[in-house]
């Protein structure tokens, strides 16, 4: 019996995906990055984990300012394309968040709404357990996921987007507790679908999720300035775990 490819498997190795997201913000992610690193007083030669790391980007630029960096992302596409960047304190390798992590880390980071993905709540307890696992006694899980809150009052429910001459066609709706994203589009002489599902998970979700990992919720924060968090006008849910 061939086992099912889950959509994140399946969408996040394809260069669509990169091609339709070219547009984040890195300026946006490394003022995020350098206020984290203040905030949790992080030095110079501590170890950091970027989980999922893509195809790097985020952890080229800790590794910049000095940290021993390593990336991970379940896309071995993205890995091939991170590796290039390698040198003695940076790294990367393929890994599945949902198993057990290598080494320990001063902080582990976990950006740009990379969890939630899987069909049930029990494996964002078992991916927390994981993380707490591989983080040093001091050290700090930083959760960054969308204020669902915000999204619910102010969803689009269609729109259509072009990129590098392809045109996404993007329809967005929330069902039995997911943010799904259908994006259709045709390139390469084929048409294609895919779909983003990420559940509806809310502060006190986080609180139990934490809970149930024997992880202790620090802070709370509602944007990348580090903000307090506010349900019904933040745009993220950013969390700091120990």
């Amino acid at each position: 019996m061939t086992k099912k490819i889950e959509w994140f498997q399946d969408w996040f190795d394809t260069p669509y995906y990169h091609t339709l997201y070219n547009h984040r913000n890195d300026d946006e992610a490394r003022f995020f990055m350098k206020n984290l690193i203040t905030f949790l007083k992080l030095k110079k030669g501590n170890k950091i984990l970027d989980l999922p790391c893509g195809k790097g980007r985020h952890a080229l630029f800790l590794n910049e300012q000095g940290f021993d960096v390593v990336g991970a992302d379940l896309s071995s596409n993205s890995i091939i394309a991170a590796k290039n960047h390698e040198n003695d304190t940076l790294r990367f390798y393929t890994h599945d968040m949902r198993n057990t992590l290598e080494g320990k880390y001063d902080a582990i980071f976990n950006l740009f709404t990379s969890f939630g993905y899987f069909n049930d709540e029990q494996t964002n307890v078992k991916v927390l357990k994981n993380l707490k696992k591989a983080v040093n006694q001091n050290g700090h899980i930083i959760i960054d996921f969308l204020n669902i809150k915000k999204i619910e009052k102010e969803l689009i429910p269609k729109e259509e987007i072009t990129k590098s001459g392809i045109s996404f066609l993007i329809k967005k709706y929330i069902k039995n507790g997911f943010l799904i994203k259908d994006i259709f589009f045709e390139a390469d002489d084929k048409k294609h679908h895919f779909t983003e599902k990420v559940q509806c998970l809310d502060l006190d979700k986080f609180k139990y999720f934490a809970l149930r990992s024997n992880l202790k919720v620090q802070n709370v924060f509602g944007d990348y300035s580090l903000n307090p968090f506010d349900k019904n006008k933040s745009d993220r849910l950013i969390l700091i775990l120990q």
